[in-house]
């Protein structure tokens, strides 16, 4: 795996978007102090997940952003990419490139990408951790930490040995199974707890099942009741309904025929309707007659009263001569016209009284005309004029008493026939009323005898809709079994025994009902409970040993990782103290240095609460760290502390050349490490890189001119008025070309 380029935007004093690249083995960064060539180092440091603002020189995230100076505005966000070349899938990316960019923005937000695709801290650090690098790994040593692995612990020497080896990845692996380890304790926990939780419910669930067989059992004994006393009722209702409907049919037949009669009867009856109406033409006819005979008696006192004034005026007269009278023709022509008319009505008429009447207007007309022109006579005395009216009107009334007395006798005549077929209507409705109201008492009788009949069969009825109401009852009290009672096989018993142990029966089924309804108990629902209470019951106990399974299995991971680190740990060390002892030879003209596995035994406060703090007491632990021992030549040296700034410096290089060698990481970057070397070791040191690139690419950020003699691509750092560093690259390889 080979790195490709840096690219930084708004990342410190870099605002512009400036990009790197890593074409060959070595790649040095220069310039003066001050011009940004160490926040290239930190730009790589801040990518790969350093958490720790202090190592990237920062108080707050916000420092890190591009700030502004001069021109130049402040810049919003700063972010930095580094790039990978995956082309043997050292990362289990399936990706020929794998490019891991950070974010930053002023309101704090930090973001992380692999590849363009938003991912976790975590996620970042899993993957670096299986090639090697890290946030603050050996492969970046900056300006004035050349020697912190000499100055670190033992256990952060230890720390930093272990990255180097790649066995980060053991302790990233130790720690997610501690985290697990602890989540399933937890839960064991819990598991515990809920089954503690249900155990009287499970208890109790228990009591109720019994009581559960206990109802069962009463149900059983309860389903053979009901299949016999079902069996027996229904015989009886069909029994009694066969029975009533035959008792039925006789008496409703013979109610059908008489009423059938009695309708006949009562048409016939209807005759006597027809005599109340002759009754009242009888009494209309009588009345009719006695007006004739009252209107006939005033006319004849009229008449009489006439009769003698016409006497009177008729002697008075009859010395005396008539006049001749002259008549209009008009007049006799109208009275013509008007005779015509009512002779032509009285052809259309049959009835006496009417042409009666026709014949008295005619009359009346004429006598009229009569009068008017006897009247109109100029000198026809006034006695002659009052003797010819009064004799028209005695003849007026001598014709109208004449006609009363036809009238009279046509009344008296209907009369007489009205009541003879009153009289014959009489004695025929007597026999038809006489057997009308026998039957009318006959019907009633058999009505009483059919509604007695039906109210019993509404009773059987109601018993019926009680036998279907009882049989659903049974079936859901007990069992839908029930219902195939029909074939059941029962014994030949008589009525009376069937009746009285059908009571028993029924007095026993009421028992073992207000039993059942006592006890209060669904069975199906409290089995279900305690089925479900047992299943979830069962399951936690699997639950809880698949829990003791996970944790002895991942007690046992965790053992197997700290054998597997402690064993690579060991062949690692061997390996680097291999080359470290070569370096520190080649590096001092000889002596030795190694590292070595030891203890350190630390005390620490006990985490118990005691009454008073002289109950106290410190708790020891031992920890594993590593330690360098060396030896120069032509000095007695034994420990780091007696060596000079310059041995300590090439006492680093030599451990730090020696890790790279055993665990090379996919690249190496030295930040000024070469600064305390005086010219003769910087041209040793010059040399172990250029045997060291052939393990790693080395980017060197330096001063030294032997060290830049040895690199591929020289990246210039410059930084104007403006504050922002700028960057000029020369390659070697090109400008040798180019000077030839």
């Amino acid at each position: 795996m080979r790195l490709k380029y840096l690219e930084l935007s708004g990342f410190k004093s870099f605002a512009k978007k400036t990009k790197l690249d890593f074409a060959t083995p070595i790649t040095a960064v220069v310039g003066p102090n001050g011009s940004g060539k160490s926040n290239v180092a930190e730009a790589f440091r801040w990518v790969l997940g350093e958490q720790s603002l202090k190592s990237l020189r920062g108080k707050r995230g916000e420092d890190l952003i591009f700030n502004g100076a001069g021109s130049t505005t402040r810049m919003n966000r700063a972010s930095v990419s580094v790039c990978f070349n995956n082309t043997e899938r050292q990362f289990n990316l399936d990706y020929d490139e794998v490019i891991i960019t950070r974010s930053v923005s002023r309101d704090g937000i930090n973001e992380y990408r692999i590849n363009g695709s938003v991912v976790r801290l975590k996620d970042v650090i899993e993957l670096l951790s299986g090639v090697s690098l890290g946030s603050a790994g050996h492969h970046i040593i900056s300006q004035g930490e050349a020697d912190r692995i000499l100055n670190a612990t033992l256990a952060e020497r230890r720390e930093m040995l272990e990255e180097a080896l790649g066995l980060k990845i053991y302790h990233w692996k130790l720690a997610e199974s501690e985290k697990k380890l602890v989540r399933t304790k937890d839960n064991i926990k819990q598991v515990e707890s809920l089954r503690r939780e249900i155990a009287p419910h499970l208890k109790f669930l228990k009591k109720q099942m019994e009581k559960v067989a206990q109802a069962d059992e009463m149900r059983r004994n309860l389903k053979q009741l009901y299949l016999v006393y079902f069996k027996i009722e229904e015989k009886y209702l069909i029994d009694t309904k066969t029975l009533l409907n035959n008792q039925l049919s006789e008496p409703s037949h013979e109610l059908k025929v008489v009423s059938a009669r009695i309708d006949q009867l009562t048409n016939t009856l209807d005759i006597k309707d027809s005599t109340n109406e002759h009754q009242k033409l009888l009494l209309e006819l009588e009345r009719k007659l006695r007006e004739l005979q009252q209107l006939k008696d005033d006319l004849s006192r009229q008449l009489g009263r006439i009769e003698g004034i016409i006497e009177v005026k008729s002697e008075s007269l009859a010395s005396e001569e008539k006049s001749e009278v002259r008549i209009d023709l008009k007049e006799v022509e109208q009275i013509a016209g008007e005779v015509n008319r009512q002779a032509s009505l009285a052809d259309s008429q049959s009835d006496p009284s009417i042409l009666k009447k026709i014949i008295y207007d005619i009359r009346d007309a004429i006598t009229k005309l009569t009068a008017r022109y006897s009247l109109s006579i100029d000198n026809r005395s006034d006695k002659e004029a009052a003797l010819i009216l009064a004799q028209n009107e005695k003849q007026i009334i001598a014709d109208k008493i004449e006609a009363i007395l036809e009238e009279e006798v046509e009344v008296e005549k209907r009369i007489t026939d009205t009541k003879v077929l009153i009289n014959q209507e009489k004695d025929s409705v007597i026999d038809v009323e006489r057997e009308f109201y026998e039957l009318k008492v006959k019907r009633g009788e058999l009505v009483r005898t059919v509604d007695i009949l039906k109210e019993k069969l509404d009773q059987l009825i109601h018993q019926e809709a009680d036998f279907k109401r009882e049989l659903a009852e049974a079936a859901v009290l007990v069992d839908r079994e029930v219902l195939r009672y029909n074939t059941l096989d029962l014994a030949e018993e008589n009525s009376t025994n069937q009746t009285v142990n059908q009571e028993e029966r029924r007095r026993q089924i009421e028992r073992f009902k207000i039993k059942l309804e006592d006890m209060g108990l669904e069975g199906a629902d409290v089995a279900v409970e305690y089925k479900e209470a047992i299943k979830r019951d069962e399951f936690l106990a699997n639950e809880l040993a698949d829990l003791y399974k996970a944790a002895t299995s991942l007690g046992q991971v965790m053992v197997e990782l700290r054998d597997k680190l402690t064993v690579e740990f060991k062949v690692g060390i061997s390996k680097i103290n291999s080359e470290f002892g070569k370096f520190f030879s080649l590096m001092f003209g000889g002596g030795t240095g190694a590292l070595q596995i030891v203890k350190e035994t630390k005390r620490r406060k006990s985490s118990l609460v005691f009454l008073s703090e002289e109950d106290g007491f410190d708790e020891e632990s031992e920890e594993e760290g590593i330690d360098i021992n060396v030896s120069l030549p032509r000095k007695k040296i034994k420990g780091l502390q007696m060596l000079s700034g310059g041995e300590r410096a090439l006492t680093s290089i030599a451990l730090l050349f020696a890790m790279s060698q055993v665990n090379p990481p996919p690249f190496l970057i030295l930040d000024e490490t070469d600064a305390a070397l005086d010219e003769a070791n910087s041209r040793k040191y010059s040399n172990m890189i250029e045997n060291l690139s052939k393990q790693s690419q080395l980017i060197l950020i330096t001063h030294n001119r032997e060290t830049m003699s040895s690199a591929g691509i020289l990246y210039g750092v410059t930084m104007g008025g403006d504050g922002v560093s700028k960057l000029l690259s020369i390659k070697f390889g090109e400008a040798e070309s180019y000077a030839k």
